[in-house]
């Protein structure tokens, strides 16, 4: 009897099902418990593999500071022929398939293996002799986040593969001039808004071959990727490694009717579109729900009186004794965290939770709630107009913005 190379390839998979791909740089969430197989058919497993322990750091560490260059590295020897990968992050410290997913670099074909056929010879342990490196983006919030990588394989059965890991997203090596620290401390929250606008312009990450009625040995009605082919991403991002004719010069674009979104998340699936593109109203001045970023840089102990660039706004005449926040923050509330992905009314409405963390309404879900800049405090409850101040012993000036005046300097510079 013939075979047909693609045939040995598949036949390849059975004896190999408990070989499939895991990855092993960055360290991922839960080893102990983590396997090497693909997310189940129906999507129940979305996003990070759940499970009992799935979060769970069991030592796990991972530092990449803005700029790097980093390398994403795995184990096992059921290949599947290749086929296209992402890397992409959240800041939800503990995803749930309402996360939004950003990504920062496509492979489209030949990943997680270059120049297979079909499958390795080896076990679930075997060491991946193909590494994949990207460099992290300078302009993204820093802080807690959780990276992912994702694989869509072009030989056998048609799956989704996803390991997660937890990283912490630190200031690029460089240090800052004093004159620099100086803008920050006034314009705190314009590097905030800015920070934000960068992650939200970054393309949602491609979700295909799962979720209801899907089984796997055949297409997804929402989105599903072709058998034999490398997939071609809807939105890859700028950073991308073209590897496809290290297998096959063949690949193909996604077939379905929510290709390019989140379809299994209720409130990101709305969000498909990338913030920052030329086809975004300009009367929507929001950019899509995503978790409030966390401020980088320390705030200097002093705050300088004055901003060139974004004037504080006059206190009103008061007693002697030191003013709290002037009332036309508007702020209201005592700033409780609320739910990330819960809906809000308000587009852009910032929620200060006991002056350490925030959280902000964007395309009508609240984000993520994430810590403010070490060094300063937000006033408790929820405004248009963030009121921030760098902490200390002696009174500081409060620095706010609104967003439009944010917007405005943002566009001017």
């Amino acid at each position: 009897m013939m075979f047909t190379s693609t045939t040995l390839a598949v036949l390849g998979l059975a004896t190999l099902g408990a070989a499939h791909m895991k990855m092993t740089s960055p360290v991922p969430f839960g080893k102990s418990s983590l396997d090497n197989g693909p997310l189940l058919g129906d999507g129940s497993d979305f996003p990070c593999k759940q499970r009992t322990g799935v979060y769970a750091l069991e030592g796990a560490s991972n530092t990449m500071a803005l700029g790097s260059k980093q390398t994403v590295s795995f184990m096992g020897s059921a290949v599947h022929g290749g086929g296209s990968c992402q890397f992409s992050v959240t800041y939800d410290a503990a995803p749930t398939k309402n996360s939004v997913w950003k990504v920062i670099h496509s492979v489209e074909g030949g990943c997680p293996r270059r120049g297979v056929p079909g499958n390795d010879n080896g076990g679930a342990t075997q060491v991946d002799p193909d590494t994949y490196s990207f460099t992290v983006p300078t302009n993204l919030p820093t802080g807690t986040a959780t990276f992912a990588w994702t694989w869509f394989n072009k030989i056998g059965n048609r799956e989704m593969y996803m390991n997660c890991a937890p990283v912490s997203l630190t200031a690029a090596a460089g240090k800052r001039s004093t004159e620099d620290e100086e803008i920050m401390a006034r314009n705190i929250t314009q590097l905030m808004e800015r920070d934000q606008t960068a992650f939200n312009a970054l393309p949602d990450m491609f979700v295909a071959n799962i979720g209801p009625g899907c089984t796997g040995t055949s297409k997804c009605a929402q989105c599903g990727t072709l058998e034999s082919l490398d997939v071609v991403f809807p939105k890859p991002g700028d950073s991308v490694d073209l590897f496809g004719g290290s297998t096959s010069t063949a690949t193909a674009t996604p077939v379905g009717t929510a290709c390019g979104a989140n379809y299994l998340g209720g409130a990101v699936a709305a969000t498909g579109a990338p913030a920052a593109t030329g086809g975004a109203s300009p009367a929507a001045p929001a950019s899509p729900a995503s978790p409030a970023p966390v401020v980088t840089n320390s705030a200097p102990q002093e705050a300088p009186a004055a901003s060139p660039v974004a004037p504080v706004a006059p206190a009103a005449p008061t007693p002697a004794a030191p003013a709290p926040a002037p009332a036309s923050t508007g702020t209201t509330g005592t700033g409780s965290a609320i739910a990330a992905g819960t809906a809000c009314t308000t587009e852009g409405m910032w929620n200060c939770i006991g002056g350490t963390s925030f959280q902000q309404c964007a395309s009508g879900a609240w984000s993520a709630v994430q810590s403010v800049a070490a060094g300063t405090t937000c006033t408790a409850g929820q405004s248009m107009a963030m009121n921030v101040v760098a902490s200390g012993t002696k009174q500081k000036r409060a620095v706010r913005f609104s967003g439009e005046h944010i917007r405005r300097n943002l566009q001017s510079s």
